[in-house]
């Protein structure tokens, strides 16, 4: 069943939200929902379209190099955050494995793509506490995320 997400339920402010919600309140909550999530994302992923050290791989190159990919990945990233965070099941891309089945992408680039989210988060306020605990969301799919490269020989 589809999960309505109210505008007038939102806090929207991705720097204040926590301010506004109770401390049990989950991170998608503390968060500000959908609306202050997806504008993180908005930034975040043109910071990560620019980023050369997240581009140094080729095939996510293929991908964040061609700027008519950005709306549709902001999109997934979106729903992504919104469920990794606590909130509503609206995620409809691919596992992270299969996602990122044949990328090649090594620790450098995963650190690289979480040093961004990091920044992100930084640069828009959001506090320490939700920040942690975001990041340690990101850091429980590295294994799922960074795969071996073909062996030198």
């Amino acid at each position: 069943m589809t999960q309505i997400i109210e505008p007038d339920t939102e806090i929207g402010d991705i720097a204040e939200a926590a301010a506004q919600v109770p401390a049990e309140a989950s991170l998608y909550e503390r968060l500000g929902g959908a609306y202050a999530i997806a504008g993180a994302v908005d930034v975040l992923v043109d910071r990560l379209f620019d980023n050369a050290l997240v581009n140094a791989n080729a095939g996510v190159h293929a991908h964040h190099g061609n700027a008519a990919n950005g709306p549709g990945y902001k999109f997934l990233v979106t729903a992504w955050s919104i469920e990794a965070a606590g909130g509503p099941k609206c995620y409809l891309g691919r596992d992270m494995i299969a996602a990122h089945d044949g990328l090649t992408i090594d620790p450098a680039g995963f650190d690289a793509v979480a040093m961004e989210i990091a920044a992100t988060l930084m640069f828009l306020g959001v506090p320490q506490r939700e920040r942690d605990e975001f990041n340690a969301i990101i850091e429980t799919y590295r294994g799922q995320v960074v795969q071996a490269g073909p062996v030198a020989g």
